[in-house]
């Protein structure tokens, strides 16, 4: 027997936040690292204290609805908590954290990659050398956009959002940025403040999105708004898929009005969307934004540093409801 509070982890995290977890949790794992479905969900909830879950776990109201009330907190190993119904896990007292901060720079790598890989036509470049077909060279052949003095649009100045825009300095890339809100002078650090999104797309050579997925922003990228960026324009996409009307980005992607993109995230996953493969100017990843060691343990432990202050009767530092 034990007094522990029994944790589960739904999904293989770090070996690091295992081990850890063990030490202070009775630890149920989720061998087959598969997503657990709603009726798995709901089953295991007589059985545990809490879950660390990722946004493959889909706390929705029809599944809140149904939880046994054993269950206590819901700690999310991720920022984003689109896959959890927040007002519905309220309303039954179950407290429910995510973890911001560490795993900002992580995401601003992977933006930066897919801006320059979609501007650079890495998808075509890859393809030629690699399968020998690169037989020409010329001064015109494989010609791209320069991102050195370009101007950058960056929609949600948030912790990544910041990020990026520190490692596009080093670019020399003129930041403008929409948020819900103007940041202190020491935040913006030099970036232009644009008060609607209309006015930030205009200039924005490279647009790169770092806002939430909500009601509000669901395809917040539409026919309507990429007609409004320069001809040309490249889209970096690392935030939710849900932000992106996909077929509007195809179709802008071949009347020109965007050179190319860059996207870490789509409207299904996994999987992505196939009619982007035909596509040599959309440059892909499958949503590793934060996929480096380093960063998947200090979101293991910041997820667990949530759980162990409210199981010492503290609110966690990053308590959400």
């Amino acid at each position: 027997m034990t007094d522990k509070p029994v944790l589960w982890l739904p999904r293989k995290v770090s070996d690091a936040t295992v081990a850890r977890a063990r030490r202070d949790y009775e630890v149920i794992l989720n061998e087959a690292d598969e997503p657990s479905s709603a009726e798995e969900i709901i089953a295991m909830s007589d059985k545990i204290d809490a879950v660390m879950p990722c946004h493959s776990e889909i706390f929705s109201a029809d599944v809140v609805a149904k939880l046994d009330p054993r269950l206590k907190i819901v700690a999310n190993h991720s920022v984003g908590v689109d896959h959890c119904d927040l007002a519905a896990l309220g309303e039954r007292g179950i407290m429910v954290t995510n973890t911001p901060d560490v795993l900002s720079d992580a995401t601003a790598e992977i933006a930066m990659l897919l801006m320059l890989g979609a501007a650079r036509r890495a998808v075509e470049g890859d393809r030629l050398v690699r399968t020998g077909a690169w037989d020409f060279w010329s001064p015109s052949f494989m010609v791209g956009k320069q991102t050195t003095g370009a101007r950058l649009g960056i929609i949600g100045m948030g912790r990544v959002g910041r990020a990026f825009a520190k490692k596009a300095r080093g670019f020399d890339m003129e930041i403008h940025y929409y948020n819900r809100s103007r940041l202190s002078l020491e935040d913006e650090g030099g970036a232009t403040y644009h008060d609607s999104i209309e006015s930030v797309l205009q200039v924005s050579d490279f647009l790169s999105l770092h806002c939430p997925a909500t009601s509000e922003t669901r395809h917040l990228i539409n026919d309507k708004t990429l007609a409004l960026l320069p001809k040309g324009a490249v889209l970096v996409n690392t935030a939710r898929g849900a932000l992106v009307d996909e077929a509007a980005l195809i179709r802008a992607l071949e009347n020109g009005t965007l050179m190319a993109a860059g996207l870490d995230c789509f409207e299904v996953e996994p999987g992505g969307n196939p009619a982007f493969g035909t596509h040599e100017s959309v440059f892909m990843l499958p949503h590793i934004g934060s996929a480096t060691t380093r960063t998947r343990d200090a979101m293991g432990f910041r997820a667990l540093d949530n759980l162990d202050a409210f199981f010492r009767g503290d609110r966690p530092r990053d308590a959400l409801v």
